[in-house]
């Protein structure tokens, strides 16, 4: 297979697995796989591939974004809005760094992979079974403790196969 083909396979991959709640990067990763697709350009490839889809995101909050980082000075709410962010973010940066070479591991067995999808198609078939109430409706409002748990939650999206959205 040529080149230019499994990069538009890629991207279909990609477009396709990006904004439900699956695992893209674990798709990508095992599609390379399939296709021997490896190595650095490859890599690099699917970073490149997965970073339009997260600008598109950007692009699409940008005017609520922007009014976040223009009213930090002089707004309680927005600081609030960005320390909770922060709070959401350190954890998995932390174990990503402390972890890095069992992370690195797992994005090279395609056995983790499929395991993790398999898992959580499972989780998410349960969580959209179960009734709730959900206490935050806007994510502006969320508690930092509710930020916090997310932060921890997330890290589980380290693992190669494992939705962050999920």
């Amino acid at each position: 297979m040529p080149d230019w083909l499994a990069a538009i396979i890629l991207g279909i991959v990609e477009g396709a697995t990006e904004f439900i709640p699956v695992s893209s990067t674990g798709h990508i990763l095992l599609s390379q796989q399939l296709m021997q697709r490896t190595g650095a350009f490859w890599d690099a490839f699917a970073v490149m591939i997965q970073l339009g889809a997260i600008l598109s995101v950007v692009v699409i909050y940008f005017s609520r974004l922007m009014g976040q980082v223009i009213r930090l000075p002089s707004d309680p709410a927005a600081r609030r809005f960005a320390l909770s962010v922060i709070i959401a973010c350190v954890p998995a940066a932390v174990l990503g760094i402390a972890f890095h070479s069992v992370i690195e591991y797992a994005f090279r067995h395609p056995e983790i992979i499929c395991v993790s999808l398999i898992l959580g198609g499972i989780v998410l078939i349960a969580v959209d079974r179960w009734t709730y109430n959900p206490r935050f409706t806007d994510a502006q409002a969320l508690s930092l403790r509710t930020s916090a748990g997310i932060g921890l939650l997330q890290c589980l999206a380290l693992i190669p196969g494992v939705s962050r959205s999920g």
